[in-house]
């Protein structure tokens, strides 16, 4: 069965609703064809061990995404979690016990592969000392089905850098690949300047961004900002994911960051995760994002079945 009709059966028996569906500006038609296509789950800024406003539900907005992501059925190549797993303590015992409960936690995904990258709440207080103990390097790469995915770490330095050695294992890592290979990044903060003054931004993320310059088709997947957000460099696009905890108001609407508070009219508001669906033989992606919906049929069954 082809990709598109088993996404239209998932999307309809998710039953999600809401969701907004984003298409790359890359997009040029004829996609129908390829045999190479795929879809994955992103999901970002969980912040296990968060408690108090405005999240009055801080312990199981996590458990319903891995519900809803285990209610599909089409289950997704792969599910990757781009950074703050946890939330920050000073307490390195403490960090790694939530550490393991996220583990454990995430761990009862149906996929049968899951990534993870770390975001400043879990690896900037003793540069990513716990976290590689627990999920392993902080960046690496990967090739799946034609989509060459380069994972890096922009929050380990304290300084909020991805730091001269990275780049220059990032130059080595994209040297074997084509220039017009499919490259995803996959990473915590924006590589761009997207609003520096709320640390929503990377200082030396023009200089990987100008490794990727050559590659025709680079398409950037990150978190940290807490909301949906599309931005283009140059050709180069970037896709920020909402988060699972909170969501925060769009750069520089307000004086000062800080979390939106909880409308009990619409809870869950700002909160999801996204499908993402590639298209190699094109270079891109299509966006669907997903709300936390804890009245979906499916994710009640689904969550059942992980408290079971």
């Amino acid at each position: 069965m082809k990709l598109e009709t088993d996404r239209r059966e998932f999307l309809k028996l998710a039953g999600l609703g809401g969701g907004v569906v984003f298409a790359s500006s890359l997009w040029r038609g004829a996609l129908a064809g390829s045999t190479e296509e795929f879809h994955f789950v992103q999901l970002s800024d969980t912040h296990w061990g968060f408690e108090g406003p405005p999240n009055p539900d801080a312990k199981g907005t996590l458990p319903k995404a891995i519900a809803a992501v285990n209610a599909l059925s089409q289950q997704p190549d792969f599910v990757v979690f781009t950074g703050d797993l946890t939330h920050t303590t000073d307490d390195g015992v403490k960090r790694r016990d939530r550490m393991k409960q996220f583990r454990d936690i995430a761990g009862k995904l149906r996929a049968k592969t899951v990534r993870f990258l770390p975001g400043e709440h879990d690896a900037s207080l003793d540069r990513g000392e716990a976290y590689q103990e627990l999920f392993g390097a902080t960046h690496y790469s990967f090739d799946h089905k034609g989509v060459h995915f380069s994972v890096l770490d922009n929050v380990s330095d304290p300084g909020s850098i991805v730091g001269e050695t990275q780049l220059a294992w990032l130059k080595t890592d994209l040297a074997a690949q084509k220039k017009d290979t499919p490259i995803a990044v996959l990473t915590h903060r924006p590589l761009f300047d997207l609003y520096p003054d709320w640390d929503w931004s990377t200082k030396d993320g023009a200089a990987a961004l100008a490794v990727l310059e050559p590659y025709k088709h680079v398409t950037v997947f990150y978190g940290h900002i807490h909301q949906e957000h599309h931005r283009t460099t140059g050709h180069i696009e970037h896709h920020a994911a909402a988060s699972l905890i909170f969501p925060l108001p769009a750069p520089g609407s307000v004086p000062k960051r800080a979390p939106v508070a909880w409308d009990e009219s619409a809870p869950y508001r700002g909160l999801g995760w996204r499908d993402a669906e590639a298209y190699p033989e094109a270079g891109t992606f299509r966006l669907d994002q997903k709300p936390i919906n804890a009245a979906d049929a499916a994710t009640k069954a689904a969550l059942e079945g992980m408290i079971g």
